[in-house]
């Protein structure tokens, strides 16, 4: 901006040097210009192209979304200019610039600007009258960079409007640029938060091969690593001469052909309008494309390319609307400016004048129309973020020479005009609020932190398309509004109404979980079931868990049920049928009791030692009648009886069967004078040796209750669906030396009873006692293993089953034979036939 005599700045025309195709046709810088006295009221904003031919522009491809850039200007101009507090008898006036993006052309602009060499300026002929006091410009890093090389020799103030740059903040490298473009460092955690709402966790990133490129890859790579999300692929843009078919080569067909779904785009304007280009028409890409707030999704050459980006994410800048900007923009026509040759130019252009185009001498096409009317992909009546921030660029610097002209008022200096360097130190410390009501600071350092409304991009088939608001990212909002989505308006690709899946692998459902994939990245892995007896309850788990004590995984291992509190239940078919097994032989067993007592006078009952015969049979009772200890619900009482019982009645029971046994031998044996073993024949010998080994089993007992007694517990392992309420043996040793103490004395009743099995006389029991002794011992020793191999309520039914088993054995071996005698054999049953 420059600044004139006598005290006044005016408006002046603006200059294209004309357009490139693959570039954006936009202003980089305007500057002030001084008009002659005459001049000071009522000036025109005439647009002019400085070209040699019409014919030169019909080559030339618009992009006209970006002159609403250009009349952010020319609003900000005349609205101060109308503004009587702001810069009282001083209006101000501009050049525009085009630069097409590349390094010769700005620096060939920036000297032309500064010499003033080969300009056009309409209604004035003294261009030394114009002192230019700031730049504006440019819309990227890299043209400010360029332009700054030049204008820092002048000290020229250089303000930016393009996307914040932190290598722009160097001011030992750059002392005389500013950015008004709010801060970007928190869109990275925008970009991430909108990948983890939606799942997306194999996603590709683009970015510009610069350093704020890679700043941006930093920083989003060490938030995906934070939130889980993995990078698919990078590719980068290259910032120095565009060449769209270069793009097309390289890295669009692998961006084409990856599998990847999500794809983060970050850029300047102009090195994104790469992918625009090279897109192939009508090819579907199949991808979801989030666009960061530098990159205008909408903007493009041929109408048919934005189905390519149908349900793209776009990052805009959450601005305000200026006042009065929308009935402005509603008004522009090229008879309101009718010197204006690029408003003119740009109507022809923007309204498909192509007959026009190459008369440009007939009048102009749609002189009625609006812009209002012109498709979204053409024009936009909604401010952009970089026109925002051009308007508010254009207030700063009226607010800078609004303080240099009170100051220099207040010491009545006779010379009001301003020198371009002596804007910075009013610049640094501008502030204001601008029509919007938002607070705009010049100063970097009080810059705020970017604002981010979340677009949806619908491209109908009618043709049409839509720019849709639908959530927003305030990075210093309050907890829980920080980051928001309505997801119910989003609009995706025409191939699915769903959320697409941006992801490697898919997700595992529960009763799966995650297994890495060697040589894959993280978010790459398998679904392989859980194992058994561990469930997963929730999508993509990466470990399986046990379920509680009291509860059981289900068939698909995605939650647990509640287990059934089970025990051996007289209920239980099986536990009725021991039940009544154990009834009947306890039954029949005093039966047997009952027959030998009524016939204890017979020869075969006096013969066989009636007082041992009376107590094994009722320690067989007992024995038979202890399984009810077994049968029912646990508890102290029943725990504590029911092992220690057993335990002393088979001791009784075979501890008599050895007595039995040692008197048998001893009758036949023992028989001649001197010998040792004739005091076994003495009557109370049989009662000691049951006294003396039943008495030792007692002992045994009695140490195991008062050192680990057993007790009821809850045994929820043995099977997966119940709980089993069983005794604990608690001291497993001391039961096993309980049984290990039964079976010594089984083996030796065994061992005697087969030496003495051929001794003679009819009603020998050494034969019965030694098949019952085999019974016995062949139950019990087929029980250990058993037991061992058994969980839960089948260690009780083997347990029961084996004192069964072997009290059945003994009865019907030694006992039965001899009831078949008494009862159905009686003539065999006299002395006569004993002593045969």
């Amino acid at each position: 901006m420059t600044s004139s005599s006598n005290n006044h700045i005016s408006k002046s025309s603006s200059l294209f040097k004309g357009l490139d195709p693959l570039q954006e046709a936009f202003p980089y810088f305007c500057k002030v210009v001084g008009p002659p006295p005459a001049q000071l009221s009522e000036i025109a904003v005439p647009f002019t192209f400085n070209i040699s031919s019409v014919t030169v522009l019909q080559s030339l491809r618009w992009l006209h979304k970006n002159y609403q850039q250009a009349l952010a200007i020319v609003f900000a101009i005349e609205e101060i200019n109308r503004d009587p507090h702001l810069l009282p008898n001083i209006s101000l006036g501009f050049h525009l610039y085009n630069t097409y993006h590349s390094d010769e052309r700005t620096l060939e602009s920036s000297l032309k600007w500064l010499s003033g060499e080969g300009q056009l300026i309409p209604n004035y002929s003294c261009w030394e009258q114009d002192r230019s006091v700031a730049v504006i410009g440019g819309v990227t890093s890299i043209l400010s960079v360029q332009m700054g090389t030049l204008l820092d020799l002048y000290k020229f103030p250089q303000i930016s409007y393009g996307p914040f740059d932190s290598i722009l903040s160097d001011k030992v490298q750059f002392p005389f640029l500013y950015q008004m473009a709010p801060k970007d460092s928190s869109l990275h955690q925008g970009v991430v938060n909108l990948m983890v709402y939606f799942k997306w966790n194999w996603v590709g990133l683009i970015a510009s091969d610069d350093m704020r490129g890679e700043e941006f890859l930093w920083k989003i790579r060490g938030e995906m690593v934070k939130k889980a999300v993995c990078v698919s692929f990078t590719e980068k843009i290259p910032v120095s001469e565009r060449r769209h078919m270069e793009s097309q080569e390289t890295f669009m067909p692998r961006i084409l052909s990856s599998s990847t779904k999500v794809i983060v785009i970050h850029g300047d304007t102009d090195s994104l309008m790469i992918l625009r280009y090279s897109q192939v028409p009508y090819l579907p890409t199949w991808k979801v494309w989030i666009a960061t707030s530098h990159w205008d999704i909408t903007m493009r050459h041929l109408h048919s390319e934005g189905s390519a980006f149908h349900g793209a994410l776009t990052f805009s800048y959450l601005t305000s609307e200026i006042p009065g900007f929308k009935t402005f923009l509603k008004a522009i026509r090229p008879s309101k400016y009718p010197d204006d040759i690029l408003l003119s130019k740009f109507w022809l252009s923007a309204f498909r004048c192509s007959d026009q185009m190459e008369n440009p001498e007939l009048e102009i096409c749609s002189p009625n129309a609006s812009l209002e009317t012109l498709p979204l992909y053409s024009f936009d009546m909604t401010i952009s973020g970089w026109s925002y921030t051009i308007y508010n660029t254009v207030y700063a610097v009226a607010w800078a020479l609004h303080a240099i002209f009170a100051r220099k008022s207040e010491r009545i200096e006779e010379c009001l005009y301003p020198h371009s360097w002596e804007l910075h130190s009013f610049l640094r410390d501008t502030q204001f609020n601008n029509s919007a009501g938002d607070q705009v600071f010049v100063d970097e350092k009080r810059s705020s932190e970017a604002q981010y409304a979340i677009m949806n991009y619908m491209f109908f088939p009618n043709e049409s398309e839509a720019l849709v608001k639908v959530g927003h990212f305030v990075p210093n909002a309050p907890h829980g509004q920080v980051f928001t989505i309505y997801k119910d308006v989003l609009v995706w690709g025409s191939w699915d109404k769903k959320v697409p899946c941006g992801k490697c692998s898919d997700s595992c459902s529960p009763g799966f979980r995650k297994t890495p994939l060697e040589g894959k990245a993280a978010c790459c892995f398998g679904c392989f079931p859980c194992p058994e007896g561990e469930i997963s309850s929730e999508m993509d788990a990466e470990h399986c868990r046990k379920c509680p004590e009291d509860e059981y995984p289900n068939k698909q291992r995605d939650g647990c049920l509640p287990k059934i509190v089970t025990f051996l239940s007289l209920r239980d078919p099986l536990g009725m049928t021991l039940a009544f097994i154990t009834i009947f032989f306890s039954l029949l067993t005093a039966l047997v009791l009952w027959v030998f007592v009524k016939f204890q006078n017979t020869p075969i009952v006096k013969a066989n030692n009636r007082t041992l015969s009376y107590t094994l049979l009722t320690s067989l009772i007992f024995c038979f009648l202890c399984s009810f200890l077994f049968i029912g619900h646990p508890t102290m009482i029943t725990c504590f009886l029911q092992q220690t019982i057993f335990a002393v009645v088979f001791t009784v029971a075979v501890s008599s069967i050895l007595a039995k046994t040692i008197i048998v031998v001893v009758a036949f044996k023992g028989i001649r004078p001197g010998s040792r073993i004739r005091m076994f024949i003495h009557p109370r010998a049989s009662v000691y040796v049951v006294l003396i080994c039943s008495g030792i089993q007692m002992i045994f007992c009695g140490i195991w209750l008062s050192t680990s007694p057993p007790f009821p517990e809850a045994d929820s392992h043995s099977e997966n669906d119940h709980i089993i309420i069983r005794c604990n043996e608690g001291s497993t040793l001391a039961f096993y030396c309980v049984l290990g103490y039964m079976g010594f004395l089984a083996g030796g009743s065994f061992s005697v009873a087969f030496l003495a099995r051929n001794l003679p006389d009819t009603f020998n029991e050494a034969k019965f006692i030694t098949f019952s002794l085999l019974v016995f011992c062949s139950v019990w020793a087929s029980f250990l293993p058993t037991y061992q191999s058994s969980k839960g309520k089948a260690m009780v039914i083997v347990e029961i089953f084996s004192i069964l088993a072997s009290s059945a054995g003994l009865l019907g071996c030694i006992f039965i034979p001899k009831c078949y005698v008494i009862l159905l054999k009686s003539d065999r049953n006299t002395q006569k036939q004993i002593k045969k």
